[in-house]
């Protein structure tokens, strides 16, 4: 098992595509996170072996190592190295396990554990030519979906667009469009009353974006959500493709922001006095078929939970991915949760 602990985290806002944060860098950013949550930590900076972090694009500002830089941006010192990892929807996640995995080896006693994503400012990226004056260019917007996709994968797996894998598992799972639209809706509910009781007050860090005249402005609340929304809405929405349930409004947004977290050992933790918000227990990884990729936290998580010991009787609270309300609800009756 593993034995990492959480002491403290923090996150930006997360903004809508386009939106308020759409002006900020990724790696600037991240920087913000990695700065405040190292001040706020029981560590010194000097103790922090890696900045582990999860990026999924990593084709424009984002590439390079974007947690090395966010590091020295955020004025860590130069001896703190880097990382960055790649597990498309996981990839935070897991930057966390994987810091949990190296204090658990003796690899680091504290390590900063995050992710950063910046689907505004994601580039339009080309192919080069293979031959002189080819003119056989081809330009991906690397916002969403694949780039420079191999037609040997293609052939043999398919080319469906997330979305379309959310379809795959309505139909597996016969999984309604009512049934997405009223989980949507109670998932604004969910947001709604978190925000209004203060859940989210201590993990967002307010940060500066570049403004005009009137200088920077400081955004400090979440925008993707719409607590306003209500089935009737819903309802009125068009398919993503006909036939299917997923809709705009019963799906995931297209959204800017970074989180960072202290991991690090319990010694470490009991030498600087300090108590831990959570230990790293266990995790797990799984692969399905590309056409049903959503239905992956399935089979992981019973690879976690049997890691740990535990079943799903013993776990209190249950957080799933929602990409898709069709991927989550699927999820729930693989799982058989209610």
């Amino acid at each position: 098992m593993l034995d990492g602990y959480i002491y403290n985290a923090l996150r930006t806002p997360f903004g809508r595509h386009a939106g308020a944060l759409a002006k900020l860098r990724p790696d600037d950013m991240l920087a913000a996170v990695v700065s405040e949550v190292v001040k706020q930590s029981p560590f010194s900076p000097e103790k922090i072996e890696d900045v582990v972090v999860g990026c999924a694009n990593q084709a424009g500002e984002d590439s390079r190592c974007v947690a090395r830089h966010a590091g020295l941006l955020a004025g860590l010192p130069i001896e703190v190295a880097g990382s960055v990892l790649q597990r498309n929807c996981g990839s935070g996640l897991n930057a966390i396990v994987m810091a949990a995995q190296a204090v658990t080896c003796g690899e680091g006693e504290v390590m900063v554990a995050g992710g950063v994503e910046s689907m505004s400012r994601a580039p339009f990226v080309m192919n080069k030519a293979e031959t002189a004056f080819a003119r056989d260019g081809r330009i991906f917007d690397s916002t969403i979906g694949a780039r420079f996709p191999n037609p040997k994968i293609e052939r043999q797996f398919g080319a469906d667009t997330m979305p379309e894998t959310a379809d795959n598992l309505a139909r597996d799972y016969q999984i309604t469009r009512e049934a997405c639209d009223v989980f949507a809706e109670a998932s604004q509910r969910k947001y709604a009353k978190a925000k209004a009781d203060g859940f989210f007050a201590g993990e967002i860090l307010p940060v500066e974006v570049p403004g005009g005249r009137a200088g920077p402005v400081k955004v400090a609340e979440d925008e993707h959500p719409r607590p306003q929304t209500d089935l009737a809405a819903l309802a009125k929405l068009r398919p993503l493709q006909e036939g299917g349930v997923t809709t705009a409004g019963n799906a995931s947004g297209i959204n800017d922001g970074a989180v960072a977290m202290i991991v690090a050992s319990r010694k470490a933790g009991d030498a600087a006095g300090a108590e831990p918000l959570a230990r790293v227990v266990a995790s797990g990884v799984a692969g399905v078929p590309p056409r049903i990729m959503g239905i992956g936290p399935v089979e992981a998580s019973k690879k976690a939970l049997a890691r740990a010991g535990l079943s799903l009787s013993d776990i209190d609270v249950i957080e799933i991915n929602e990409a898709f309300a069709a991927q989550v609800l699927s999820c729930l009756r693989g799982l058989e949760l209610p």
